[in-house]
């Protein structure tokens, strides 16, 4: 094969003159052939170009089966289909996704494995892909069954395109779930009757509403990072740091009767109604709702 050293040059016209000396000369070791002055062609062994052959074959079959391995452990269903729309390549999350085995699927046109395509606002992006190259992301309803929400990735490819799918319906339930839950602070808030602060584990007020503020008759900053039962008379902090251990402990929502002290030193009977606020690995604090009683 080529040896380490640079290998012979030869301009292209006195190659053309002495081409049975310099093919003589290629069988020991590959002779670049120049063009004004600049490498063009290079003349090796047969040999050695069946090496070289053989190398890149074996390469190219280690890539295929790197990137057919890629494919089955992506957890994503992928589906690859031709410019007919037909597909020719599923990976296992496909099939799980489907419900149908990758050879019932290959072959098949997309829309026959995926009967509500034509219906859905995804289609005419599939068309776009396929015909214009176009890429698309984004959150997609009830592509596969009612109230299923899927993210939807099209990525054009030289054979067609693919469509990669995850579910997201937990993810969206979550969403829909805070902005109801942000809708209900908003009443809460507008009502003006009821007052809610949110405190750390280490009862830190993280934030309090308006209406908690005018209870106690200070400004809504001024709330922030005091502890919660500053705001308490003294006889009743007891109970409520009972309360707050035991809603750290268990879980379970506490109420409590308790006395607010306002900035005037008047004190305001109250209820407190206290909820965990849980994160993914643990406590991130409570929710405290205070109304008058």
């Amino acid at each position: 094969m080529a040896s380490k050293h640079d290998p012979r040059r030869v301009p292209a016209a006195e190659f053309i003159r002495d081409f049975a000396n310099w093919r003589m000369q290629a069988a020991r070791e590959p002779v670049v052939v120049t063009h004004h002055g600049k490498d063009a062609h290079v003349l090796i062994s047969l040999d050695d170009y069946r090496k070289l052959d053989g190398k890149e074959a074996a390469t190219v079959d280690v890539l295929r089966d790197s990137q057919s391995a890629l494919l089955d452990a992506v957890r994503d269903a992928v589906l690859v289909v031709d410019r007919q729309r037909r597909i020719v390549a599923v990976n296992p999350a496909a099939s799980d996704m489907l419900e149908c085995a990758a050879p019932a699927l290959i072959g098949n046109t997309l829309t026959s494995a995926l009967p509500g395509l034509e219906s859905n606002l995804l289609f005419p992006h599939v068309a776009r892909m396929i015909d214009h190259r176009q890429r698309f992301a984004g959150e997609v309803p009830g592509l596969l069954r009612p109230r299923q929400w899927l993210r939807a990735d099209l990525v054009p490819l030289p054979v067609g395109g693919a469509l990669i799918l995850r579910d997201v319906s937990e993810g969206i339930g979550d969403l829909a779930e805070r902005d109801a839950l942000r809708a209900l602070a908003t009443a809460i808030d507008a009502d003006g009757g009821v007052g809610h602060a949110r405190i750390s584990v280490r009862e830190a007020i993280e934030a309090a509403s308006p209406a908690l503020a005018a209870m106690v008759g200070v400004d809504e900053a001024a709330m922030r990072r005091v502890r919660f039962s500053a705001l308490l008379a003294l006889g009743e902090r007891h109970a409520f740091a009972e309360a707050l251990e035991d809603l750290f402990r268990t879980g379970a929502p506490a109420r409590i009767a308790s006395e607010l002290v306002t900035r005037e030193g008047a004190v305001l009977p109250v209820i407190l109604s206290i909820a965990e606020r849980r994160g993914a690995y643990a406590s991130d604090g409570a929710l405290i709702l205070v109304t008058r009683r």
